[in-house]
């Protein structure tokens, strides 16, 4: 019998160079698992469900599996320590007694170092079995250093060296770009993150672009090198200055109308980048549902996108949603083609925001720092950082060593 496959599989089969991947820890991955699988009413729906989830992650088909790689930013990691609190309050324990003389926030690295690292271990399976084209988990620089070129540069060594699968995450800034060359250049993997508009994907892939050619030049070895530039979808329809803009020219903006816009920055980027022979794939994230058309909850991320040769990064909530909405959705293998309607595009064409989005030279580098969507978005991952800073300082000052939990570091 032919298995039926999920939406979130059919919008996979639209091209060969579509990637899924897991926008979250793999270290959570079982207890969203179990949470669906519970959800189902009756056991033959269990069974079912269990079939299916096992089709997006299995160690025994790693070239099967739906999930081709992970992505996570400190919020997912952070609720990796939310998830089993008691384990990561004794590894911060640990971290201490054989470091006795690191602060709070060297512990705290170590921690977070350890969060990466059993990740990357869960995707290892995938990235032999691929030959090292697939498998790789982004591992984020502190975001409370997105300005900071020497601190990011450091930190991402520390993480590279963690796994060869390790894909070190640096913020789309002005500082980031040099920092992503940097890395590039010594062969290490990177994903460009905190990054938005059209300006920013085309200084990154100069960059790396740059760094690929000194390392070829100093013979590098590019074994496990691969580069992939974010593209943070719903953030910058949320972030920015569209409402702003919208009450001082008087145009009134649908929630189509701003889908469209990431929507037409995206396909703008893919073809960008084939264009200009940049050897960098897109990635999109912060995916959305919608718009709702007559009655009917879209997914135009996917719809609008599908066929197209980039990777889409999905957290736990949009694959349910995917699952739930798209069941009568056909994803059309050319949808990535579709040209944006004209009417929308001139009508975005009269927002600054959009304009500066849209145009590869629209912004200079130093403008990427002061950006809202960046602004916004390093302010919630520095604070999910702190909170799981603060979480390691709370567990050693409240350590109790009588009642310690034996575990593995």
């Amino acid at each position: 019998m032919a298995v039926k496959k999920s939406p979130m599989e059919r919008f996979n089969d639209t091209g060969e160079d579509v990637e899924i991947w897991w926008d979250s820890s793999p270290l959570v991955f079982d207890s969203w698992k179990w949470k669906r699988i519970m959800a189902k009413p009756t056991v033959e729906e269990r069974d079912a469900e269990y079939e299916l989830l096992n089709r997006y992650y299995n160690t025994s088909d790693p070239m099967g599996q739906l999930f081709h790689g992970v992505t996570t930013n400190p919020p997912l990691s952070g609720a990796v320590i939310k998830d089993d609190p008691g384990f990561w309050r004794e590894m911060s324990i640990e971290k201490k007694r054989q470091n006795p003389d690191a602060n709070t926030h060297e512990i705290w690295w170590m921690v977070y170092k350890e969060v990466v690292k059993r990740g990357a271990e869960k995707y290892l399976h995938v990235f032999r079995a691929s030959n090292y084209k697939y498998g790789y988990i982004s591992g984020q620089v502190d975001p409370r250093d997105y300005q900071n070129e020497e601190a990011m540069k450091q930190q991402a060594l520390e993480l590279a060296s963690l796994a060869s699968n390790v894909m070190v995450k640096i913020p789309g800034t002005e500082q980031g770009v040099r920092v992503i060359k940097f890395l590039t250049s010594k062969g290490i993997p990177t994903n460009c993150t905190l990054a938005y508009v059209l300006p920013q994907f085309a200084a990154v892939a100069q960059a790396v672009k740059e760094g690929l050619e000194e390392a070829k030049k100093n013979g590098v070895d590019l074994t496990f090198w691969r580069s992939v530039i974010t593209s943070m979808t719903g953030r910058y329809e949320a972030l920015g200055n569209f409402q702003k803009e919208s009450e001082e020219l008087g145009i009134e903006l649908t929630e189509a109308d701003i889908r469209w816009s990431s929507i037409a920055i995206f396909k703008k980027a893919i073809n960008y980048m084939e264009e200009n022979g940049y050897p960098s794939k897109m990635l999109i994230c912060s995916m959305r549902s919608g718009p709702v058309v007559d009655g009917k909850t879209r997914l135009w991320h996917f719809e609008k996108l599908a066929g197209a040769p980039a990777v889409f990064t999905c957290p736990p909530k949009y694959i349910d949603q995917v699952d739930e909405f798209g069941i009568d959705i056909e994803f059309d293998s050319d949808g990535w083609k579709e040209p944006v309607p004209e009417e929308v595009l001139e009508k975005l064409n009269k927002f600054q925001y959009f304009r500066e989005a849209y145009d590869p030279k629209g912004l200079e580098p130093p403008q990427f720092n002061t950006h809202p969507a960046t602004i916004a978005t390093a302010q919630q991952f520095s604070k999910a950082t702190d909170e799981m800073e603060n979480f390691v300082a709370e567990s050693i000052n409240n350590a109790d060593t009588s009642k310690r939990r034996v575990i593995q570091v």
